[in-house]
């Protein structure tokens, strides 16, 4: 290998150690700051940051990362969340369109694979959907005539949703045929969770007035636990992920005897 290439390699995986020590230091870090600190373009910094993420040393973010010690309380706002696993969400969503039925009361959790549910709904003429997702209510009433109920509540700044008593109030008189919730950590040994103790009332809420429960999370969510537990695995219908998903984690879900459809682009 020549010289200039070998010492080109040694200096990227020192680079990359070094980001990983200052994510660790300083919590979280952006692109920006890291192409002052280093000297090369974002467009090197956000490759770096992939494999470090894939890697699981950190956590990348829209704009640059955060360390994964954070991830107890730290949460993606919508806008992040969007642009992440973006296909794979895609895929999922049109999956999940097989388990609504023309009449049905559904509940949308706030997500943005609900959201990406949400704008397949349009096939349908007459569905029933209760949610606390601001973007997703404002859709269906924009491109559906479908009966829409949105929670009211406390607006969670930059999430798009709606918590708090008023949320969990109407739930009282609701009952669905089935319920899409939304996760950000699927843990088959300690439950499923989201941050926000606020957030995982209205999520318990939820799961409790239906039938069914499905759970959309794409292959990121696995293995991660965040502060606030809504489910235990057993609370779950059917979870649908993507085709990343492992075999180690499939073979954890049958322990459970959760059932998983892997949603494919065949």
């Amino acid at each position: 290998m020549p010289k200039q290439k070998q010492n080109t390699m040694i200096f990227a995986e020192l680079r990359k150690q070094e980001i990983v020590r200052l994510v660790q230091e300083k919590g979280k870090i952006t692109v920006a700051k890291l192409c002052e600190v280093f000297s090369v373009s974002p467009a090197t910094i956000r490759n770096d940051l992939t494999e470090l993420d894939k890697a699981g040393l950190i956590q990348r973010t829209h704009g640059g990362a955060i360390s994964t010690q954070l991830k107890a309380n730290y949460e993606l706002k919508s806008s992040e969340r969007e642009i992440r696993n973006a296909v794979e969400k895609q895929m999922i969503a049109k999956e999940a369109l097989k388990y609504i039925h023309e009449g049905d009361a559904i509940i949308m959790d706030n997500g943005t694979t609900t959201f990406e549910l949400a704008k397949l709904l349009v096939c349908f003429s007459k569905l029933t959907v209760v949610t606390n997702d601001i973007k997703i209510a404002a859709f269906l009433e924009a491109n559906t005539d479908f009966d829409i109920i949105l929670l009211g509540g406390m607006i969670r700044k930059d999430f798009s949703c709606t918590v708090g008593k008023s949320a969990i109030s109407m739930l009282e008189n609701v009952y669905s045929d089935v319920v899409f919730m939304a996760a950000n950590g699927v843990d088959f040994s300690r439950g499923i969770s989201t941050p926000g103790v606020d957030v995982a009332e209205v999520k318990r809420k939820m799961i409790q007035c239906s039938e069914k429960v499905i759970l959309l999370a794409d292959s990121s969510k696995f293995n991660r636990s965040y502060f606030a537990i809504f489910s235990e695995p057993s609370d779950i219908t059917l979870m649908i992920t993507d085709e990343n998903v492992s075999d180690a984690i499939l073979k954890d879900a049958k322990k459970c005897e959760l059932d998983i459809v892997i949603a494919s682009q065949n």
